[in-house]
């Protein structure tokens, strides 16, 4: 990375000089405003540059077509019933399915190391054995069942993977020592500050072969379509190039990687998560930054990641709901529905729903002990399913698909922007504040005028080029063109 920032300085200290030496005034301005496209392209050149100058390569893949139009569903087995089994879960698939729900994600289904355990059940994340089932949620014969149901009711399955460290009593430790790697006294590395787990060494080719073996069973044994894969960022990418390209020889699975660096792309994987739009939208939400905001960072990730990359959109998720109050907390009451709104129809973007987020769950979700989430309300389906089933239905919504920023009077509160083309368009509105809004649409966005449908109401609603418009604080609306 080293060069990297080399060239990256350079760059900056040219385009700096060209920048401030400008005496005519707009000729400065406009160095200004395209100070950011310009910085990312070359930064994104000298990363090409250098991946060509050490022969390294670009893979690529096509997603599966089933997740284009798709939305991900986390499932917190541990916490999703007073059991906390597979077969508990069960019961709950008929209304998930009902709710238009399609792929269903669950976190870690591997034993939990017990030395060094934190808490009284331990982290998920913190894995004992990478061929067998953890028994607090059953059997393997359970899994098994629960996967082939989920597939006769129209699910996919992705299962969590932790590739960058085991539990700290994992077997490896005494069959493989070499799989770790060790510090200056010899003791396995912990990773970060997780003290209940031990860092893999993927200098060790062993542990490469190993880990791809361990997750080609799972194929192999439960038929699962694909994998979220825990902090990918930290695992060394040969490893996610070679693992990827094995595990398509056997299925084509569906790849989602918990960080957010090109690179992961590159390597392989389908979608990645978008942590700097989560920040940025919560920074929306509490009114320190305007609805606009999100703009530059949506660019970035156009100018940063491959043409065909997908992002995983959220407002919450086990890590977030757990540690930092999402969505209860950071986009709390009405303003968590234009943000959800957005998670299903922004560009380049995969959906996620987290366990509870229907009910919804107002609350943090405890990491180490049983902690049951109690579901009855479903207040949020009906809401959820409207979006699911447009997200499914829509063409317009897959990630690739056309998207054009609206601008609008409001910009600082009203976040809009059309999808798809002339004869399937879909229009987002909504206002990501705390006030009702009037507004109307600037003529650079060009015609809207004609007859939609409203997607929340079902009524057919005219717009018009010069009208204005209202929407109330948090308000949102989804318009279809009529047929």
């Amino acid at each position: 990375m080293s060069r990297i920032r080399q060239l990256f300085s350079s760059h900056l200290h040219f385009f700096k000089c060209v920048l401030f030496t400008q005496k005519d005034y707009f000729s400065a301005k406009l160095c200004y405003m395209l100070r950011l496209p310009f910085l990312l392209l070359l930064t994104v050149l000298s990363i090409s540059a250098i991946a060509q100058k050490n022969g390294d390569t670009i893979t690529t893949y096509q997603a599966p077509s089933w997740i284009l139009n798709g939305n991900i569903y986390e499932v917190n087995t541990r916490q999703y019933t007073p059991e906390g089994t597979f077969k508990a879960f069960e019961k709950h698939l008929p209304r998930l399915k009902a709710m238009g729900v399609q792929t269903l994600w669950f976190m870690p289904i591997n034993p939990i190391s017990k030395k060094d355990r934190k808490g009284a059940l331990g982290s998920y994340y913190a894995i004992a054995d990478y061929k067998a089932i953890n028994p607090e949620y059953g059997t393997m014969a359970d899994w098994k069942a629960l996967v082939k149901k989920c597939h006769a009711l129209g699910f996919k399955v992705i299962i969590d993977w932790v590739a960058n460290h085991t539990g700290a009593d994992n077997r490896w430790l005494e069959t493989h020592p070499d799989f770790y790697l060790r510090d200056s006294a010899g003791k396995a590395v912990v990773a970060y500050d997780w003290t209940d787990t031990r860092k893999l060494d993927y200098n060790n080719p062993a542990v490469t072969d190993t880990m791809i073996n361990c997750m080609k069973y799972w194929i192999e044994q439960s038929d699962i379509d694909g994998f979220r894969c825990d902090v990918a960022g930290e695992v060394p990418a040969h490893f996610w190039k070679k693992c990827i390209a094995a595990l398509h020889k056997q299925k084509h699975v569906f790849m989602l990687a918990e960080g957010d660096e090109p690179w992961l792309h590159q390597a392989g994987f389908d979608a990645s998560y978008p942590w700097e739009y989560f920040s940025m939208s919560k920074k929306v939400a509490d009114g320190t930054r305007p609805a606009f905001a999100l703009d530059s960072v949506l660019q970035k990730m156009n100018a940063s990641y491959p043409a065909n990359y997908i992002k995983l959109f959220f407002t919450s998720n086990h890590d977030e709901n757990s540690w930092n109050k999402a969505d209860y907390g950071t986009m709390p009451g009405a303003s968590h529905a234009p943000f959800a709104v957005l998670t299903q129809t922004l560009p380049h973007g995969v959906p996620l729903i987290y366990s509870g987020q229907e009910e919804p769950c107002l609350d943090s979700i405890s990491f180490f002990y049983k902690d049951t989430i109690q579901f009855g309300k479903y207040a949020r389906a009906g809401f959820y399913k409207t979006l699911l089933n447009l997200k499914a239905s829509q063409p317009a919504l897959q990630p690739q698909a056309p998207f054009k920023k609206m601008q609008t009077s409001a910009d600082g509160a009203i976040y809009a922007f059309m999808r798809g083309d002339d004869k399937k368009k879909l229009i987002v509105v909504t206002n990501l504040s705390g006030k009702a809004q009037t507004f109307f649409f600037h003529p650079s966005t060009g015609s809207i005028t004609g007859k939609y449908k409203n997607v929340f109401t079902g009524a057919k609603e005219s717009l018009n080029d010069k009208a204005q418009y209202t929407l109330p604080a948090w308000g949102y609306k989804i318009f279809l063109l009529s047929e």
